[in-house]
């Protein structure tokens, strides 16, 4: 008879299109979330927490992908039979508290949210089915003031967190005057719906293709460098050239852009009032010193969700970095968002407008570490090792005074055994000092603080004239161990 098989080990692996983030990444991750947090609450914003989990119904359709409704969600049925979802971004929860509390919030109501999203979609190269997002939106007002207010706070933000000024450029256009530039193409009306969506997307995407890629979106369709085939909006030629007008309507002065933005929106209403809109914004910004070295009108920037209604805007970094082949690119958009006065009245009937920016935390880090403004390994702490296994009360109260002192510190709880093992897990944690203390220092009471930044540095090339006026341990007295540990470590 053969025996049973014992269960299955779990694969200790984390699931596809998720990552795990350790000690450096999360520290760096967090301070950059904190000096932003600090530009918004000078911008008279509040900290909003919402749920993880939404109801599909909440959610609704405002999906990335607008093809695709109620898809790309990580969802599940609770016992009730409600369908549940993580939220896939901070914006829809933003509507649903919006309109369930609206008869205790200010109005506007202004808030900011930082947090991680879900998106069940396929994972590839840099692209996670969880990440983290960074928000700021203004509910409650049409005034394309705060629209201005948004963009002069996201450039704020940049230079707080390390983008200096030059190395950024917030780039603003209107939806409005493309739906008026649709007008005039012959794409307007609810049957146009679909070609519109095809459009959008493929504006969206002229800084990666290219005018030629645009230009055969519009029309039949365009074949990657794969092969894979996507179907275009069908344009003719003529109603293509209009759209492409658009995407190259940008100027040497936001005057000239807007007055190139009149000529193609024509007599279209819509696209008119968006061009006043877009002028009002460009007067308001620099009335505050926001000059077009930091915030332009871009006719380019269309943003792809669809529920846009507005003003739209995108933060892109400008300096050049080497992709995967060695070659030179511009770095590209991390932020982006818009105004969205249809959003909030899925839920209330009534329109409510608003509008927003979110940051791409993870893309805004791996910039700031391409800066060199982040990215070095956080300092770990004093190690406390354990000569003697009786003594652990003393050594534990040298953490205490270490710690009472605002010095980051441990003591060392694996096996004491192996001395050189203690001081290898000094080095994994990135220690700057161990301190040890063996029953003849205990006896005299002193300790020995080995230094051990200066052992990293001499192990990488120091000079010996560093070594002599730095050594690399040093004995003091156990009453002098605060004072000369902060010493070695400063």
């Amino acid at each position: 008879m053969s025996k049973d098989k014992s269960p299955r080990r779990p694969r200790a692996e984390t699931p596809k299109g998720f990552r795990d983030y350790f000690g450096a990444e999360v520290t760096e991750r967090k301070a950059m979330l904190d000096r932003i947090a600090a530009v918004y609450h000078r911008y008279g914003f509040d900290p909003l927490e919402t749920s993880a989990v939404e109801t599909v119904e909440a959610l609704g359709k405002f999906l990335p992908d607008v093809d695709r409704p109620n898809e790309g969600v990580f969802g599940w049925q609770d016992e009730d039979g409600d369908w549940l979802a993580l939220r896939y971004d901070l914006t829809a929860p933003l509507a649903r508290v919006a309109a369930q509390f609206r008869n205790d919030l200010p109005a506007p109501y202004r808030r900011y949210a930082m947090g991680p999203v879900w998106r069940n979609e396929k994972p590839g190269p840099g692209r996670f089915r969880q990440f983290y997002q960074c928000d700021a939106d203004t509910v409650g007002t049409g005034s394309v003031a705060a629209d201005a207010e948004i963009c002069a706070m996201l450039a704020d933000a940049l230079e707080e967190v390390g983008i200096p000024r030059g190395d950024y450029v917030v780039k603003v256009n209107n939806r409005k005057v493309l739906n008026g530039v649709m007008e005039v193409a012959g794409l307007s009306g609810e049957d146009k719906e679909a070609e519109r969506g095809i459009v959008l997307r493929a504006i969206d995407k002229i800084d990666r293709l290219g005018p030629d890629g645009v230009r055969a979106l519009l029309g039949g369709g365009r074949k990657d460098e794969s092969g894979d085939f996507t179907k275009g909006a069908g344009l003719s030629a003529e109603q293509a050239e209009v759209v492409m007008g658009f995407t190259t309507a940008r100027r040497d002065s936001g005057a000239a852009t807007v007055a190139r933005l009149r000529e193609l929106v024509g007599t279209s209403v819509l696209g008119a009032e968006g061009v006043d809109e877009l002028e009002t914004i460009a007067d308001l910004l620099a009335a505050q010193g926001y000059g077009p070295d930091r915030i332009l009108i871009d006719p380019g920037v269309v943003r792809g969700l669809g529920y846009y209604t507005g003003p739209v805007f995108e933060a892109e970094l400008t300096f050049e970095i080497l992709d995967e082949k060695g070659r030179k690119r511009q770095f590209g958009s991390v932020a982006g968002g818009g105004r969205y006065d249809d959003l909030v009245k899925r839920f209330t009937g009534q329109t409510v407008p608003a509008t927003g920016v979110s940051i791409g935390v993870d893309r805004l880090l791996a910039a700031l570490r391409a800066k060199g403004r982040t990215g070095g390994e956080g300092a770990g702490p004093v190690v406390v090792t354990v000569m003697d296994r009786d003594r652990m009360a003393d050594y534990q109260a040298m953490a205490a005074d270490l710690r009472r002192a605002g010095i980051r510190a441990e003591t060392y709880l694996g096996n004491p055994k192996n001395f050189g093992n203690q001081l290898k897990y000094a080095d994994k944690r990135g220690s700057p000092v161990a301190v040890i203390q063996g029953s003849d220092e205990a006896a005299r009471g002193v300790v020995v603080l080995k230094d051990l930044i200066l052992g990293a540095q001499v192990a990488a090339g120091a000079t010996l004239e560093e070594w002599k006026n730095r050594p690399a341990q040093v004995e003091v007295p156990r009453a002098d161990l605060v004072a000369a540990v902060r010493r070695m470590i400063g």
